[in-house]
Parts: C-alpha cells; sequence; structure tokens
C-alpha cells in the first residue's frame, strides 16, 4: 500500500489560503480518481478540492472551518502500490507569499469587527476567524476558560462554546434565547444569513464607511446598438457558438474609457494610490440563491467583441452553476453591474472595494426624443437608457467622475452600425 499526500491545490496567483466548508468523505471511505473530497471556501467562492488518485481516506489532517494554506496536506489516501506516492507540492508564487501592498480597506475592516487589540489575551488565527464567524463578542471569548498552554483558548474551546450556546438557543452576540427559525401562523420568520449573505452584508457596509461616495448621471441614445444586435445576433451565435447579449458591448466601451482614464482604473491603500496596470472588469452577477458574486474579465481592453462575449458568457454560465474559480472573482480593477436586468431606469450602485468607481447599466428603453438633423428638430422614436456612475470621492473629483461616464456614453452613441465581429 502507498501513502498519497492531498494538498490544497493552487486556486490563483492571488489566492493564499481557504476555509474548509466540509468533508465530502471521511476517514475509511472509498474515492475514486476526481471525486471530490471536501469543499472550501475563499472570501468570495466556494470551490471543490478532488482527488487525483483512487484509494481509501485514511486521515483527515483539518476539520471544518479551519485555515488551510495553499500548499498544505490536507488528507492522506491510502493507494494500492508498493510506492510511496506524493502529490508534487506547487510552487506558492512570492506574490502569494508577500503580503500584498494593495490590501483591501474593506476586507481590513470586515477582518476585524472584532477589538480584539483591546484584549490583553491572546486568541490565535483560527480562534480569531472561528469568533468572527459566530459573531462571538470580545466580551464572550475572554470569558471562555482556555485548555492551552498558559490558559489560551484552543479551537476546541471555542467550538464547545459554540456548540453549547446553540444547544441553549442563545443569539451569537447576546444571551436572550432565540430560536435561528420562527413561523406562526404563516407569519413572520427569523432565518439566518447564508455565510456568502454574511460576507455581501459586511462588504456593503465597510465600502460605504470606507469611500466617499458619489454619482453621476448621464443618457445614451443606443438605438444603433440595438439595431445592429437584433441583425447579427442569429448570424454571431451560428458562427461563434455564443449568445450576443448587450453586455459585451458596454465592456469594450467601459475598457475603451478607462484606457482614456486611468485614474478610473486606481486603488487606494490608506494615503496611497495605486495605478493599476491591467484593466480587469467586474461583471455584477446575481446567483440562482439571491446573493451576488462579481467575476473578473482579466485584461479587457485586450479583447475583441468576439472575446469579450465569450468571456461574460463563460464566467456568467459558470457563475450560475457554482463553477466558478477563486482566481475568477480576484483582482478586479472596476466594476460594471447591470440593475437594467431587473427592469431598474437607473441605480446608485456601492463601490467594489478597493477599487475606486462602478457603473450600473439602466433599462434600455423605447422613448419619444428629440433628433436633431438639418432640416430641423423633429420627434422621433429612440432607444435610450441611463448610465449611473458611482465614484470614491476620496481620489475621484467631479470632473473625472463625470468626463469618465459620458466618455463610455460616446463611445456606445458612436457605435458604428455597419461594424462586423
Amino acid at each position: 500500500m502507498a501513502r498519497f499526500e492531498l494538498k490544497l491545490p493552487k486556486m490563483g496567483e492571488s489566492v493564499a489560503e481557504a476555509t474548509i466548508t466540509n468533508w465530502l468523505k471521511q476517514v475509511g471511505d472509498t474515492i475514486e480518481v476526481d471525486e471530490t473530497v471536501l469543499e472550501i471556501a475563499t472570501d468570495k467562492v466556494d470551490s471543490e478540492v478532488p482527488s487525483e488518485v483512487s484509494g481509501v481516506l485514511v486521515e483527515q489532517l483539518f476539520g471544518k472551518d479551519d485555515l488551510v494554506q495553499v500548499g498544505q496536506t490536507i488528507a492522506i489516501i491510502e493507494t494500492e502500490g508498493g510506492l510511496v506516492q506524493e502529490s508534487k507540492p506547487e510552487a506558492i508564487p512570492e506574490s502569494v507569499v508577500e503580503v500584498e501592498k494593495t490590501i483591501t480597506i474593506a476586507k481590513e475592516i470586515i477582518a476585524e469587527p472584532i477589538a480584539f487589540a483591546d484584549s490583553e489575551k491572546f486568541f490565535s488565527p483560527l480562534v480569531k476567524n472561528i469568533a468572527k464567524e459566530e459573531g462571538i463578542s470580545i466580551t464572550e471569548l475572554e470569558a471562555i476558560a482556555g485548555s492551552g498552554k498558559e490558559g489560551r483558548v484552543t479551537k476546541e474551546d471555542i467550538l464547545k462554546f459554540v456548540e453549547s450556546r446553540k444547544s441553549n438557543g442563545l443569539t451569537p452576540t447576546n444571551s436572550n434565547p432565540q430560536p435561528q427559525t420562527i413561523s406562526v401562523n404563516g407569519g413572520d420568520e427569523i432565518i439566518e444569513m447564508d455565510r456568502m449573505r454574511k460576507l455581501i452584508s459586511g462588504y456593503m457596509v465597510a465600502s460605504l464607511q470606507t469611500s466617499a461616495h458619489v454619482q453621476s448621471f448621464i443618457e445614451v441614445d443606443v438605438t444603433n446598438i440595438v439595431k445592429w444586435r437584433d441583425r447579427v445576433k442569429n448570424e454571431f451565435e451560428k458562427r461563434e457558438g455564443e449568445k450576443l447579449t448587450y453586455t459585451p458591448i458596454f465592456m469594450e466601451a467601459v475598457a475603451k474609457a478607462i484606457k482614456d482614464f486611468p485614474g478610473m482604473n486606481i486603488s487606494v491603500d490608506g494615503d496611497y494610490i495605486i495605478k493599476k496596470k491591467n484593466i480587469n472588469l467586474g461583471m455584477a452577477a446575481a446567483l440562482p440563491n439571491g446573493n451576488l458574486i462579481v467575476p473578473v474579465i482579466k485584461n479587457a481592453d485586450q479583447l475583441n467583441l468576439v472575446g469579450m462575449a465569450k468571456a461574460v458568457n463563460d464566467l456568467g454560465n459558470r457563475a450560475k452553476l457554482g463553477k466558478l474559480k477563486p482566481d475568477d472573482t480576484q483582482g478586479g480593477t472596476y466594476t460594471v453591474t447591470n440593475v437594467g436586468t431587473f427592469g431598474s431606469v437607473f441605480g446608485t450602485p456601492i463601490i467594489n472595494q478597493p477599487q475606486v468607481g462602478i457603473l450600473a447599466l439602466g433599462a434600455i428603453r423605447k422613448v419619444p426624443a428629440v433628433i436633431e438633423t438639418p432640416e430641423g428638430d423633429f420627434i422621433g422614436i429612440r432607444q435610450k437608457m441611463f448610465l449611473s456612475h458611482s465614484y470614491d470621492h476620496r481620489v475621484v473629483d467631479g470632473a473625472l467622475g463625470g468626463s469618465f461616464v459620458k466618455r463610455v456614453a460616446e463611445y456606445l452613441e458612436a457605435f458604428d452600425p455597419n461594424r462586423t465581429f
């Protein structure tokens, strides 16, 4: 028999760790090649870890909710054969090993909701992580009797506290009894947020606390775009095997505008402004369960319309199926959200930290409009939409924020109705 070390795989240049959320295989279970052994989660995406070999799971080196670094061995699988097998540890790039200079302010705020610094006690990173996930206050944490060296609180200590609190029907932050779900005669229900919704909630509040949000709005005539898409969409799908939506057309215009106004392609780290070399467009996508995720189109300015359509469709489809990889949501430098999908004319989106701007695309509507011609003005039916630009007034003034969204509108209105794809 041989022993194979299953390691936490590399999940992208900017992903260094993940939390184990569920073991699908237990010690003693038989595992086939490519069969999923456990589920993991980064701060934005859930993922699966498959086995590279067939065999029997003989050891789990980490438990549920443990934080694991990329390249660490997480399980031992016993295989047939006389040689000891080990998975080859992937080299962890320096960009992962070193702390990135562009750590987001939003993550700092969310990662430290509990005033650990105010306590004289030492708490390990794992204990802190569990405390944050379970909403344990610093007062509760200090009151836990630690069984570790010098009375330190261990993982087992805090998990016992969590289990005891749940069994007593107590809420995470106080001692008032409260059932997790209440429904009386078809009345109100109290339902705990799932993990992703808790993260989204934290990110949104943190962004508003971090950035000075201001908005600029502009109306755009997209009649030429609508007519062109209606004319070529069937041919496009037949030739490219992809559906042609409006999103890649809008993303193309945004990427061009960012090249014209690189001041929108920055992030803020304390008192420093970081100018981003690459233009990586985040694409906000609604999930079937009602949650939100933002996959990223890398180097969007280097894609033609066909490439952009393929990237948009691929990320959108995998987001709906829950098949995004952790790296698919990392590295965004500017975000676009389509509020028009749900019928909204315009919106005031919240900035995706540590970026400094986000553009909301409103619904396309047929409206009466004044059309200027050499022979005079007349009223006609045009296809129009609103662009809503939220930007961080700490580093983006009205001139830049307004000029940027105006440039996006100019690219859309100048769309060539005779262009090929």
